[in-house]
């Protein structure tokens, strides 16, 4: 963990995640955290070996995702947020971490949503870019794919150098997982060869 720490300081930093009143800090995750806490679910999305992301019309690069609707999953929430925002079917997707937020405001953004202890689910996800952004919220101008260090250098020169590592955070965990699952196929057919 110490090495992560050392390799995305600024995602694992202390942030606002720009939002007023908002403390917010990063955690890698296996799971999923308690669903009642989840006021958000956002997702680092991957066509093949390239990410995707979005612009939106006032010119700010964004991370898919969003806040979860009343009686919604956090998988309902997901498909819906990347189908909105960049246009794409969820093919598969993994946890990768989450933003632990505490809000000094003194009512939720919305009335469903945990307050003012929550958290920001974060996922990595494979992809399929179906449709147009149906921009339901956001206002979405663009939807490009990049390979993973274009889309990092858009984000630091953004001023998102969270958002630039965990881009590239899920990336590499994305590639150990391919790697452990390429070693387990092996180890099976051998196994089952013998």
């Amino acid at each position: 963990m110490a090495e992560a720490l050392n390799q995305y300081a600024s995602l694992f930093s202390r942030t606002t995640l720009h939002i007023p009143g908002m403390k917010a800090q990063f955690e890698r995750r296996t799971t999923q955290p308690p669903a009642a806490l989840i006021s958000n679910v956002n997702c680092v999305p991957f066509v093949g070996d390239f990410c995707v992301v979005i612009t939106l019309e006032r010119g700010s690069l964004e991370l898919p995702g969003g806040t979860c609707e009343p009686g919604e999953s956090c998988e309902e929430t997901l498909r819906r947020e990347l189908l909105e925002e960049a246009g794409a079917q969820t093919l598969r997707f993994e946890p990768l971490g989450a933003w632990s937020t505490h809000s000094s405001q003194p009512h939720p953004f919305r009335p469903h949503l945990p307050h003012p202890d929550a958290y920001r689910y974060v996922v990595y996800a494979d992809v399929a870019l179906v449709t147009h952004p149906t921009n339901h919220g956001e206002q979405v101008a663009q939807v490009e794919v990049l390979p993973v260090h274009a889309a990092a250098d858009r984000f630091r020169a953004s001023g998102r150098p969270e958002f630039a590592e965990l881009y590239e955070l899920a990336d590499a965990v994305r590639r150990q997982q391919a790697s452990r699952m390429q070693v387990d196929h092996i180890q099976f057919s051998t196994y089952e060869s013998d």
